[in-house]
């Protein structure tokens, strides 16, 4: 084909630049199945040809978010690279950006269309992204190009990613759900209440909280100016970012409600209040900037056995965990971490292809998360004959949520037991929002929504604290939400959903 179009150039100039047009297009209409494209660099699999899979390595830019770039990155990039070109056919650039830097670079990337191939986003930019046209769609390209990719992701988690019914991302397969703990200093839970497993309420905590504040001469349940955010956990706020405004997740009907008017959460503002007047609660709470490493009791997202992994060790002592209410998830659960291709990618197949080894092939996996094996970990043979990995030093800055499945990672030779199946566990057992797939087109009255938050801001800390009394603080604050248009906005989500939910 190639001679041939050579052939027609010498002795048809005027058709030249028509037969280039036709024969060196940079994307094809129909990709090749992966088990073609999966084929050694070089060799060309049969059917019509994708990008890159001409001999040529594709080099595939990727952003992400972490602790800077890593020393070794060179030699890891060079280790990875001859690994990926047989797999795939391609090389992988990675930018890491700091955490401090993070927002305004990626939002400089994408407001200028600066090249890349893939980006980490979450939910505080997936959808706006999505409505500039940053990122995409991928709805058939996954499912033909990379059908490993797309069977090992839940159906609800790709609804989760979707918008008006298209796919813009792929979602790290990690705690997807979202679980909250109360998290206790073992000893001191034992101590004052030995049947501490038990107490699964923020009400039922008042008596062993109270002993400790007096035993101890401490308050138990400090807290930041961020204050207790679980106490509207059982509602979707819809991606909104304004939790007075949800959904209550175990309503099939889909009501948008006031949260902070509902019985169950004025509830829980009154047991923070009650906590706060009794100084089970820091008396700073409301303008403490960040809370201390150490507290009696607290409360986190995640897993039963991050007590034992990270909970504890940050705090110095051996903490456990007890759970508080269900495990949920929803578009903001999922959202938190998703790996998008950029709209204006040369190759989009080859960085689908990328992604779905990072979630199904151990090896890559391992070098994201893990960093430069030799250098950063080694492979080591565990007693029963799996491997394991033995890390050699802490240095490697990359952050593993950021990146693919946390279920095809190696484990690690000082561990018996692999946490990440309590999260594959929470994870099934989740109760699915009745939003999963629902964006709320808020452009309408954006203003009312500016306006709505900064009152939120303005309330949160002292309400979120127990330092406000609700009785009366709730009541101020929603006089003021509904000045500033909140009953419009409650008016027009439920509109949506309705529409949403009549298909």
């Amino acid at each position: 084909m190639k001679k041939m179009k050579k052939l027609l150039a010498l002795l048809l100039s005027a058709l030249m630049l028509l037969v280039l047009v036709a024969g060196c297009g940079t994307e094809s209409e129909e990709p090749a199945p992966a088990d073609e494209s999966s084929a050694p660099s070089g060799e060309e699999p049969s059917g019509e040809e994708p990008s890159g899979d001409d001999g040529e390595i594709v080099e595939l830019t990727w952003y992400m978010v972490g602790n800077g770039m890593p020393e070794n990155y060179d030699a890891w990039k060079a280790n990875l690279d001859t690994y990926l070109e047989e797999k795939i056919g391609v090389h992988l650039n990675v930018h890491v950006v700091g955490w401090g830097d993070w927002d305004g670079r990626r939002s400089t990337i994408v407001s200028t269309n600066e090249p890349y191939d893939i980006m980490f986003t979450n939910l505080g930019t997936f959808s706006s992204d999505v409505k500039i046209g940053a990122f995409e769609d991928i709805t058939e390209l996954v499912q033909s190009v990379t059908p490993d990719l797309y069977s090992a992701v839940d159906e609800d988690y790709w609804r989760a990613v979707s918008i008006d019914g298209k796919i813009y991302g792929v979602p790290t397969l990690k705690d997807v759900s979202v679980t909250q703990y109360f998290v206790w200093d073992k000893a001191l839970a034992e101590k004052y209440n030995p049947d501490y497993e038990s107490l699964n309420t923020l009400e039922s905590l008042t008596e062993t909280l109270t002993a400790m504040k007096d035993g101890e001469n401490i308050s138990p349940f400090i807290l930041s100016r961020e204050g207790l955010s679980a106490v509207t956990m059982d509602y979707d706020a819809m991606g909104t970012g304004l939790p007075p405004i949800g959904v209550n997740y175990n309503d099939e009907s889909a009501t948008v409600v006031s949260v902070f008017e509902q019985e169950d959460v004025m509830s829980k503002l009154s047991t923070l209040h009650e906590w706060y007047e009794a100084g089970i609660i820091n008396a700073d709470a409301a303008t403490l900037a960040e809370a201390p490493q150490y507290r009696a009791c607290f409360v986190a997202q995640g897993w039963p056995y991050a007590a034992v992994t990270t909970w504890g060790p940050n705090m110095g002592v051996d903490a456990t965990a007890v759970q508080w209410g269900n495990t949920y998830l929803s578009n903001d659960t999922v959202q938190g971490s998703v790996s998008c291709i950029a709209n204006s990618s040369a190759h989009p197949d080859k960085a689908l292809q990328l992604l779905e080894l990072v979630n199904t092939d151990s090896y890559v996996r391992d070098a994201l998360f893990y960093g430069l094996e030799g250098e950063n970990f080694e492979y080591v043979e565990a007693e029963d004959g799996t491997q394991r990995v033995h890390k050699l030093n802490n240095d490697w800055p990359m952050a593993g949520y950021t990146q693919g499945s946390f279920f095809n990672v190696t484990m690690l030779d000082d561990t018996d037991y692999n946490q990440y199946d309590e999260v594959a566990a929470l994870n099934d057992a989740a109760i699915v929002s009745p939003l999963l797939g629902f964006v709320f087109d808020t452009s309408s009255l954006s203003n009312e929504l500016s306006s709505c938050m900064e009152i939120w801001q303005r309330y949160k800390a002292e309400l979120l604290t127990g330092t406000m009394d609700p009785a009366t603080g709730v009541p101020q604050m929603m006089d003021e939400l509904r000045s500033a248009g909140f009953d419009e906005l409650m008016a027009e989500a439920q509109a949506q959903i309705d529409a949403f939910i009549a298909g």
